[in-house]
């Protein structure tokens, strides 16, 4: 990224060869989450992705949500009042799909409380009562192993466990609901040949996903794309086994019983600024410590951190 930023300080490189990233980044991520590139849009934030989706629902469209929902996944569907949400427990989301329900939203890790969603269990309820599933899988892409192909809709901001520079997201659509997805935001980048797109009728949006992309952010996209090749040569069920023991032995030092995600929360008042002191990034959720660990963090950072509040 900073190579491709000192290329547009000094005027020298087309922009065609950082578009270069965008292709190479959806490929990644599209191998990443067992899918083709033709499934796959590009795009900047999850709230931006979502908000395709749930702008295009009919008015009246069941929409069942965790009543702790990221709101950049819950946002889009409130500022529609004609739609019926109803927000449930996590846990309960797979009962709650019926025949009534449109749409089950929700995140595959919950930023709030780190819990992992039964991505089985919902699918299958999903798929009983031909319900559209959008998933935002921004706090598990990178380290949960996720199969894209068993729902409706996914959607990733990359900055986070797939540690790419901001301004970079994903959406992933199964090919049976491209079609009820209106391209809202298109653009030139949203052509079938984006470089024959740049004026003028008739429309002529692409055939597959792409159809949802908006103009990228080339920079950012620069720095994508190595960071998500990366990700795949070590391979995520490799990271998720690192990431997953690294938590365990940090619940271990808190007195926690053993648990499935990256992601612990824990009752430490003032956890996170006790920790800054000590020079550990951590962060305060609900007042309650949340801490991540991932393919950068070691058992000795583990340590340091229960030391450090153990000592507090």
């Amino acid at each position: 990224m900073q190579a491709a930023l000192a290329d547009w300080r000094g005027g020298r490189t087309p922009w065609q060869v950082w578009d270069e990233g965008v292709e190479r980044s959806r490929t990644a991520f599209a191998a990443m989450v067992g899918t083709t590139p033709a499934r796959v849009a590009i795009g900047a934030t999850v709230s931006g992705l979502v908000g395709l989706v749930a702008g295009s629902l009919p008015r009246g469209t069941r929409v069942v949500i965790p009543d702790v929902e990221f709101t950049s996944t819950l946002f889009p569907f409130l500022v529609r009042p004609e739609l019926d949400v109803r927000t449930v427990a996590p846990a309960d989301l797979p009962h709650a799909i019926d025949d009534h329900t449109g749409v089950a939203a929700f995140s595959a890790v919950q930023m709030t409380s780190g819990e992992v969603a039964d991505l089985e269990a919902i699918a299958s309820a999903a798929g009983a009562h031909d319900v559209l599933t959008v998933v935002d899988a921004t706090q598990a892409a990178g380290w949960l192993p996720l199969d894209a192909a068993r729902f409706g809709v996914v959607v990733a901001a990359a900055y986070k466990w797939l540690m790419c520079p901001r301004g970079t997201g994903f959406i992933v659509v199964a090919p049976d609901r491209l079609e009820a997805i209106l391209p809202a935001a298109a653009g030139w980048y949203a052509g079938e040949d984006p470089y024959e797109s740049y004026a003028g009728p008739p429309l002529r949006l692409a055939a597959d996903a792409r159809r949802l992309d908006t103009s990228p952010a080339w920079f950012s996209w620069a720095g994508a794309a190595p960071t998500l090749e990366l990700i795949n040569e070590i391979g995520v069920e490799a990271i998720h086994a690192h990431d997953v023991a690294l938590a365990n032995r940090f619940r271990a030092g808190i007195g926690l019983p053993p648990g499935d995600s990256a992601i612990v929360v824990s009752e430490h008042p003032r956890g996170a600024e006790r920790l800054l002191a000590e020079g550990i990034p951590a962060a305060e959720v609900l007042g309650r410590l949340r801490v991540g660990f991932h393919l950068y963090n070691t058992t000795e950072d583990v340590d340091r951190v229960v030391d450090a509040l153990g000592s507090c």
